[in-house]
C-alpha cells in the first residue's frame, strides 16, 4: 500500500493511542470507538490485509498476544467474559485493510449479542450438504500443529 494503515500511523505514534502492549512484531491499543471498555485491538506491524498472508512466525505472536492479553483486559474493567473477533476482508465486515483482533470485554448487562447474530440470514443445510462441506474442508492440505 502506498498510504500507510491507521494501524500502522498509529504504531509509528503518528496517531495517538492507548498503547497497551508492544513487541518487535505486535502492538495493541484501546479502539478509539469502543464497543465495551476495554475494547482492545491486537495487530501486526506489518499491514497485511488478510489473516492467509499472515507469515507463520507473526500468526504464533498474534495469537500468543491476544492469549496473553485477554486475561488482563478482563480484569482491568472486570468483564465477565470476552468476545474475540476477527473481520477477515472487506465483505466481513473489515474496515481497516490490515489484519487486527478485537478483544471486547463483555458484560452481564451489555445486551450484546453472541457471535451467531452476525449474520442476519442463516442457511438452510441439510445433511448432504454438511456432508460435502465438510469434506472440501478435510481434502485441504491443514499441517497439523
Amino acid at each position: 500500500m502506498d498510504t500507510p494503515t491507521v494501524f500502522e500511523q498509529i504504531i509509528a505514534g503518528d496517531i495517538p493511542s492507548h498503547m497497551v502492549y508492544e513487541s518487535d512484531t505486535i502492538s495493541a491499543f484501546l479502539d478509539a470507538n469502543p464497543l465495551a471498555v476495554g475494547h482492545t485491538l491486537v495487530v501486526p506491524h506489518e499491514p497485511y490485509e488478510r489473516l492467509t498472508n499472515v507469515p507463520e512466525t507473526t500468526r504464533i505472536d498474534l495469537w500468543t498476544t491476544v492469549h496473553e492479553l485477554l486475561p488482563a483486559i478482563e480484569s482491568a474493567v472486570e468483564a465477565d467474559a470476552t468476545t474475540v473477533g476477527v473481520n477477515d476482508g472487506n465483505e466481513a465486515g473489515q474496515e481497516v485493510p490490515h489484519v487486527h483482533v478485537h478483544i471486547i470485554p463483555r458484560f452481564e448487562d451489555d445486551n450484546g449479542s453472541p457471535i451467531h447474530a452476525v449474520v442476519n440470514q442463516r442457511p438452510d443445510l441439510d445433511q448432504s450438504e454438511l456432508e460435502t462441506i465438510a469434506e472440501t474442508i478435510r481434502s485441504w492440505p491443514i499441517t497439523p500443529v
